[in-house]
């Protein structure tokens, strides 16, 4: 097996699928092929992918089944080819379980370096044991919305009741553990890490998109459709109040923020 583990490339079309071997192969992948859906989740199975490129529009079944039947088994990375840019397939795909997407046509050099943004941050460990809630607020006379998340050691950062160990990519909610893809976890890292400070939906692609977004590079109408899906899907997995969130504050027209501090303690 090669350095970077196996790539596996489901694709009926025989020249886009020699066109994601030849990528991922340079890449430093070993890279395996399936022509359709139910060849393509056996090979996942049997070859036990790291990284897998997936097609929509299959001849058995669709790639969203695909990607389901999939994430019982595997925590692959995932990227959705498509040549649908409606916001229902790209939030279809990321909330079966996608961790990217890209349409079609698309240049070589971004599918690899997608794949390497992906392979440069792990996915979430699993927690061992819950993660220290902070301790309740000194008595305080000054308004509620003042105080934003700061961290307390270099690696932790705490806000209204949640813990974020960027070191060791776990977040817990009350000291319960909370799963998170690798692009909610890094979006909401983010967030914290501003303290309130507002972050555009631009902003937002590129700490998903990692290193081949530049402050220079086009960021579509689609990039940001993706960054509000991962937002919300993570709002869900916080069982955010949208009256009145604790984390993710929309800032209408500009992006995102933190949402101000709460003075009780969630216990």
């Amino acid at each position: 097996m090669s350095d970077l583990g196996v790539a596996v490339v489901i694709e009926d079309d025989a020249d886009m699928r020699n066109l994601l071997e030849a990528v991922l192969r340079q890449a430093g992948f070993e890279v395996y092929s399936a022509v359709d859906g139910h060849d393509g989740v056996e090979v996942v199975r049997h070859r036990q992918a790291n990284v897998i490129t997936l097609d929509v529009g299959l001849p058995d079944i669709d790639g969203y089944e695909v990607l389901r039947r999939i994430r019982q088994f595997s925590d692959a990375y995932i990227v959705v080819l498509t040549g649908r840019t409606e916001e229902l397939d790209v939030l279809t795909a990321l909330q079966t379980g996608a961790d990217d997407y890209l349409t079609k046509p698309f240049r070589p050099r971004e599918l690899r370096a997608r794949v390497a943004a992906m392979m440069r941050r792990p996915r979430q460990q699993p927690v061992t044991e819950p993660l220290p809630l902070p301790l309740p607020p000194p008595p305080w006379s000054g308004p509620a919305s003042a105080p934003h998340a700061a961290p307390t050691d270099d690696a932790v950062l705490r806000h209204n009741g949640l813990a974020l160990n960027h070191k060791t990519r776990t977040v817990a909610l009350g000291g319960a553990a909370l799963g998170l893809t690798r692009s909610e976890f890094d979006l909401l890292h983010e967030l914290l890490r501003g303290a309130g400070a507002v972050r555009t939906r631009a902003d937002l692609v590129r700490v998903v998109r990692g290193d081949y977004y530049q402050e220079d590079t086009y960021i579509s109408e689609s990039d940001e459709r993706a960054v509000e899906v991962h937002l919300g899907n993570l709002r869900r997995k916080l069982r955010e109040d949208p009256e009145s969130p604790r984390w993710l504050q929309t800032v209408r027209g500009v992006g995102y923020r933190l949402a101000p501090s709460k003075l009780e303690h969630l216990g």
